[in-house]
């Protein structure tokens, strides 16, 4: 019902506040300007979030003639379809990231293995219950790591999801009805994430406002998966 076109809107509030609140001089740095492309989502992917926190969702979702508020059972369903289908979606993100790494690293155009028999192999290690058909040609078609600026990238989607779900579990942690508490971690998120730019490492950055390397425990949870 709102999850398209409210999530856009919250995804691109992330790479604008990037913007809007580096404290970068240097304009090639500044905002994402110059973060590595593995880590360019992680505030879009974090803003994404707060669609499914409750108060903020109240804040907005009112009929816009009678100011009814959104039933509760259709918002229940909104969670509900967010983690539907979560574990094959992973699976499939994870085979197409690690099929794109094995094309632009290992494989080798000139041996005895096609690109379908790649496919095929990986398919057999993430997809098994979906292997490809012998006339399946996805691949002549996957132009994210051809012609999209994805090659040798594309595991940056699932990696981008992995270090946004942690940065919301700071959050999570202080309680996200404490208020006190997520303005101190939302502080400090300011200060790392939103302000440092690309004149520092995403590691780097990420460990400034977490304290430690992103963990997948809180994206699985949030896919219901743990």
């Amino acid at each position: 019902i709102f999850t398209s076109p409210q999530e856009t809107l919250f995804h691109e509030t992330g790479h604008g506040l990037q913007h809007m609140l580096t404290r970068a001089t240097v304009g090639d740095v500044s905002g994402i300007n110059g973060v590595e492309w593995d880590a360019v989502e992680l505030p879009s992917q974090f803003m994404e979030n707060w669609c499914y926190d409750k108060p903020t969702v109240y804040g907005f979702a009112k009929h816009y003639q009678t100011g009814e508020p959104l039933p509760e059972e259709m918002f229940e369903k909104l969670k509900e379809q967010k983690t539907f289908g979560a574990g094959m979606m992973a699976c499939r993100q994870l085979l197409f990231g690690m099929m794109d790494m094995e094309l632009h690293s290992n494989f080798d155009p000139n041996g005895e293995e096609t690109i379908f028999d790649l496919q095929r192999r990986m398919a057999e290690i993430y997809t098994p219950y979906a292997l490809p058909v012998e006339e399946d040609r996805f691949l002549c078609g996957f132009s994210h790591i051809f012609a999209g600026g994805y090659a040798a990238g594309y595991y940056s989607y699932k990696w981008a999801e992995v270090m946004s779900a942690d940065a919301f579990g700071a959050f999570e942690e202080v309680g996200l009805d404490n208020e006190e508490g997520v303005k101190e971690v939302g502080k400090k998120f300011r200060e790392t994430v939103l302000a440092l730019g690309g004149g520092v490492a995403p590691m780097d950055v990420f460990k400034s406002f977490r304290g430690r390397e992103p963990s997948p425990e809180a994206l699985l949870r949030h896919n219901g998966l743990a």
